[in-house]
């Protein structure tokens, strides 16, 4: 495996989580989070498409996200495609379970109609040995400290690259 590190100006990498309406097929993003370097953190909930119908309840368990939630306070489709693509463009971000994260990320970027301007790649080309190591009881002491309540994906995504820094 060939490392890759966050260029020397960036003192983290940008990592991006998504929060799904459930698991495996038909499922599609519903919230998008990205924890950006200097602390900086973006978060935006997804109004469905119309013919995203699949919905898990087991899923919503965990992320604590209604379908009226989203109705009533998500943004439109094209709407976060745009934002995302401002926030990002030309930069690689970083997600812990990139096959997942990425085909949501996709998923959303094809129903807009809008090339993604970024790149998704796994967060583990970024670890060391060292790293990974260390990495799980890390990431739990950090969601302690924290005191992390809601598993929301801008939450997620700052555990995770505060677990990077960190494990440094």
């Amino acid at each position: 495996m060939t490392l890759v590190r966050p260029a020397d100006n960036q003192q983290a990498p940008i990592i991006i989580d998504v929060e799904a309406s459930g698991f495996g097929s038909g499922s599609y993003p519903i919230e998008i989070g990205l924890a950006m370097p200097a602390n900086e953190r973006h978060c935006f909930l997804i109004r469905p498409a119309e013919h995203w119908q699949h919905w898990s309840e087991e899923a919503e368990k965990i992320h604590k996200i209604s379908r009226q939630a989203l109705h009533e306070h998500g943004l439109e489709i094209q709407d976060v495609a745009y934002q995302l693509n401002e926030i990002l463009a030309g930069l690689t971000v970083y997600s812990d379970a990139w096959s997942h994260d990425s085909s949501w990320v996709y998923k959303l970027f094809d129903e807009a109609e809008i090339y993604p301007k970024f790149k998704i790649e796994t967060l583990r080309k970024l670890l060391t040995e060292k790293q990974l190591s260390l990495w799980d009881a890390t990431r739990e002491k950090i969601e302690q400290e924290q005191q992390t309540i809601r598993h929301r994906a801008s939450a997620d995504a700052h555990v995770l690259q505060l677990t990077f820094l960190r494990t440094q």
